[in-house]
């Protein structure tokens, strides 16, 4: 069975200034940085006929590109610190194509999501991270710019069972602000589902 979700991919130069980031947080399991990226819907681990339907589905999402823009590092889990993120400031644009994927998946047959929504890059999963070490890390690299890079389309992500942070496989990919020359699924990847 595959695990798929659909997400947006993180520009290398981008990818590389948030990888600058790396060391000095007690606890921190840090992702590579070539699995960088800001998941729109998660969808776990499918049959083969329910993700052959998602693919298709996504084919026709209609949408303009749009601006995503870093809102600097975050801490996830409030008193047991889980993640160490970028914040993405969340926009209209944004949002609805989230909310687009959700409508899709779920008419699928998968369950709705039950989290809202918080748009991020994570950078490192966090174990036996107190709060103060994590308070401690976020003042010591201060204020960060926020950058902006414009998505001109989303992607289907794969990847194999694990704690998380990859190995994640772009199985297709959909533009944004034009709709020809999609991507279909790999052909080896359809073998793998089949």
């Amino acid at each position: 069975m595959p695990r798929l979700f659909t997400g947006l991919e993180i520009p290398d130069d981008l990818a590389f200034s948030l990888s600058l980031c790396r060391g000095g947080l007690s606890g921190a399991r840090w992702i590579d940085p070539d699995n960088y990226h800001i998941t729109l819907r998660f969808m776990g681990d499918i049959d083969g006929g329910m993700a052959r339907d998602i693919a298709h589905l996504l084919e026709g999402v209609r949408r303009s590109g749009l601006t995503v823009t870093v809102d600097g590092l975050r801490i996830f889990g409030g008193d047991r610190p889980r993640a160490l993120v970028a914040a993405i400031t969340p926009n209209r644009e944004l949002l609805e194509l989230q909310a687009e994927h959700e409508r899709l998946v779920r008419r699928c047959g998968l369950a709705p999501e039950t989290r809202k929504f918080t748009p991020h890059i994570t950078l490192a999963r966090l174990r036996d991270t107190s709060p103060r070490q994590a308070a401690e890390f976020l003042a010591l690299r201060g204020p960060t710019m926020a950058p902006s890079f414009t998505v001109n389309e989303f992607v289907l992500f794969s990847s194999r069972a694990s704690t998380g942070g990859g190995p994640y496989i772009v199985e297709a990919a959909y533009p944004l602000g034009r709709h020809e020359g999609r991507h279909a699924w790999p052909h080896d990847y359809r073998a793998r589902i089949a």
